[in-house]
């Protein structure tokens, strides 16, 4: 009789952690579980004669991610990045600098008005 009461505590004590466990795992008050990324996505791009360097790409953040773009141009133009409405002024030799947090999922082109260049694509995910 001892020996199942023993193991009936066990048992409970086993599923009990179990439990406790679980609701730890399912976002419950976990204080980290909402916040975005600490690090900056730092993108810097240079056009020079039309072409912009580094060649454009897709460049992936985290949703929530905070995002710094510089962009150097030899002429006059507007960086813009589509789907943010975000724009930076390019004036030539200036660097120009949009700031957001990506806090919308999906794919973004960033690129210039006047010349229509594109700079690179944003996939926020």
């Amino acid at each position: 009789m001892r020996f199942l009461a023993a193991r009936s505590r066990f048992l409970l004590i086993a599923l009990l952690g179990v439990a406790l466990s679980a609701l730890a795992g399912c976002g419950g008050t976990d204080a980290g579980a909402n916040t975005a990324p600490a690090t900056v996505k730092e993108i810097t791009v240079t056009i020079s004669g039309r072409t912009v360097a580094p060649p454009p790409s897709r460049i992936d953040v985290a949703k929530g991610q905070k995002v710094r773009i510089t962009v150097t141009s030899d002429v006059a133009d507007v960086a813009h990045v589509h789907g943010y409405d975000k724009a930076a002024d390019l004036k030539p030799g200036a660097a120009g600098t949009i700031e957001f947090v990506a806090d919308q999922s999906g794919l973004f082109e960033v690129e210039t008005h006047d010349q229509e260049l594109q700079l690179f694509q944003l996939l926020v995910r």
